[in-house]
């Protein structure tokens, strides 16, 4: 447990304070989010450890947000504040999840057999389009249409679908 708190605090903490602004509010949440960390390894699948310890601690701060807005609110001598969740702070963790799904993607291409690796990597990671994949490998566009078939088929009947589910 010790490792993983020394591994994930900054980041953690990171999560926390994009969401709070405030250094000790954002200690408190990543607190709070190894706390919960902990209580859910039991549940815990194996999808992306980083990503799920992220969305622990980016829920933990919003619980806190929230708290500090009702708070603020209930302050009879205080101004009454519309806490709103910045929508950037969001994109951290469709972002990160995003990298990671994309880190594990090219996990799995690197084991693609190399011709379908290749026209794999081109079209979807690369994105370039058939004609594009033609010139470079100076082939007909019909030729990549039937490599860019072959290497789906051959991902639909090697990958298993429940892989990747999150």
């Amino acid at each position: 447990m010790r490792t993983l708190i020394d591994k994930y605090s900054q980041h953690v903490y990171h999560v926390a304070y994009s969401v709070l602004r405030n250094d000790q509010e954002a200690q408190d949440a990543a607190q709070e989010a190894f706390i919960q960390m902990y209580k859910s390894l039991p549940d815990y699948r194996s999808e992306g450890f980083k990503t799920w310890l992220t969305r622990i601690a980016f829920h933990k701060a919003i619980d806190a947000k929230r708290k500090l807005g009702r708070r603020t609110a209930e302050d009879p001598g205080g101004e009454e504040k519309i806490i709103n969740m910045p929508g950037r702070d969001e994109d951290v963790l469709t972002r990160l999840v995003r990298e990671e799904r994309q880190d594990k993607l090219r996990e799995r291409i690197n084991q693609l057999p190399a011709q379908h690796r290749d026209i794999i990597t081109a079209y979807y990671l690369s994105e370039k389009n058939y004609e594009q994949i033609a010139s470079d490998a100076r082939v007909a566009v019909k030729t990549v249409e039937s490599r860019l078939y072959r290497a789906r088929q051959w991902i639909r009947k090697h990958w298993k679908e429940d892989e990747w589910r999150e």
